[in-house]
């Protein structure tokens, strides 16, 4: 699939358990991650372009050198596997599909964020984390069963410096503010007819303090796509999406659920990963 994906292209993706590649941006700088389920693409504008350096950005956090031992318990580096949410966390049934570790990735909340910051000129985009843990948690397929599987969770887990983890959330809302409403604009070609397509996108804190040392959660809502000219909509109003974002000690989750997920389930599930997070933080909890 080619990365520079028209207006007509994302009409025609199904809402539900849609699998496709990332923007080359930030594919290249995370190429760990699992196919994400955008749950929104069929609408979404996200206008792919721009440089790599910029969509990923540069963080405060730098990766580390490995840790020597000393007389003392060295501080807990790699995440392990252990700290992630598991299957048995969800309501549904549910299988992994793919959990892989990296060094230095950008701490990834959403691309479409930070497409929209970067529109507006500004940049670094995305902090940088120093260790990081990714998984995509699939619902069960069961051999003779009508249901093919799909997204239920993905998950991101960053272990950062202790100065970002204690300014993350609180620099969110800044963060956020510039596309507190976002007007996205991008050609398309529909029913044979061809013309340039609009949105208007909103990003909001929504919820703080549910979870771990600290947690929030951004809703992103999307007006109905429409000709730019006529005002003739091109598809329905999409879901609204939201996104969890979890810290505890030096350790920062980005949690999403598939369609069908609630924000009460990413509250739920938030809750349970900032227990298993413990197990990796530093301080211990």
């Amino acid at each position: 699939m080619r990365d520079d994906l028209t207006f007509v292209e994302q009409i025609h993706r199904e809402l539900t358990d849609v699998r496709w590649p990332e923007p080359q941006e930030i594919r290249a700088r995370a190429r760990r991650r699992s196919r994400r389920t955008i749950v929104a693409a069929t609408v979404a504008l996200t206008l792919v372009g721009g440089s790599a350096a910029a969509m990923a950005g540069g963080g405060r956090g730098a990766v580390p050198a490995p840790v020597s031992a000393t007389t003392q318990a060295p501080a807990r580096g790699e995440i392990a596997d252990d700290s992630l949410l598991r299957p048995a966390d969800l309501a549904q049934p549910a299988q992994r599909e793919l959990s892989q570790s990296g060094l230095g990735e950008p701490i990834l909340i959403d691309h479409l964020l930070g497409y929209c910051r970067e529109s507006q000129g500004i940049t670094p985009v995305w902090e940088t984390s120093r260790w990081s843990r990714s998984q995509t948690l699939l619902r069960e397929h069961r051999v003779g069963a009508a249901t093919l599987g799909g997204v239920l969770l993905t998950q991101d887990l960053y272990r950062v410096t202790p100065e970002l983890a204690k300014s993350f959330l609180a620099d969110l809302d800044g963060m956020v503010a510039p596309c507190a409403e976002w007007r996205g604009v991008g050609p398309y070609e529909l029913a044979g007819k061809t013309g340039v397509g609009e949105a208007v996108h909103r990003w909001a804190v929504v919820d703080r303090n549910f979870a771990g040392d600290g947690a929030s959660l951004v809703r992103h809502t999307m007006s109905r796509p429409v000709d730019r000219q006529s005002g003739s909509p091109l598809a329905d109003e999409p879901q609204s999406t939201s996104t969890a974002i979890v810290r505890v000690g030096d350790l920062i989750a980005v949690l999403s659920v598939g369609q069908g997920g609630t924000e009460d389930d990413l509250r739920r599930l938030a809750t349970v990963a900032a227990g298993r997070m413990c197990l990796a933080a530093n301080p211990p909890c």
